[in-house]
């Protein structure tokens, strides 16, 4: 699933990426790869935003402003019976 094109705050250090794997094991949208023992963001676009893999890098190496992207205006579409996220190029299936 993509979501709006070139939007998402997340970055990645890839100086302090130690190529443990964890944000590619957390990420919902496969939004990571290990490649050369670090990771590398291979879908960016995939990205919605949910935090899942900056809180779980043990380093730091990665950030995102949770909260701001697709997954909270999907979360807040169904807990408030609207659209998903108020976005006609959101796609919620």
């Amino acid at each position: 699933m993509k979501y709006l094109s070139n939007v998402t705050t997340l970055k990645l250090d890839d100086k302090k990426c130690i190529g443990c794997g964890m944000c590619e094991i957390v990420c919902p949208h496969a939004v990571f790869s290990i490649e050369g023992g670090k990771a590398l963001i291979s879908d960016r676009d995939a990205c919605m935003e949910c935090g899942a893999c900056s809180k779980n890098c043990p380093v730091c190496a990665l950030s995102v402003n949770s909260g701001v992207g697709c997954a909270t205006g999907i979360i807040n579409g169904v807990l408030g019976g609207g659209e998903c996220c108020g976005s006609k190029d959101c796609s919620c299936s």
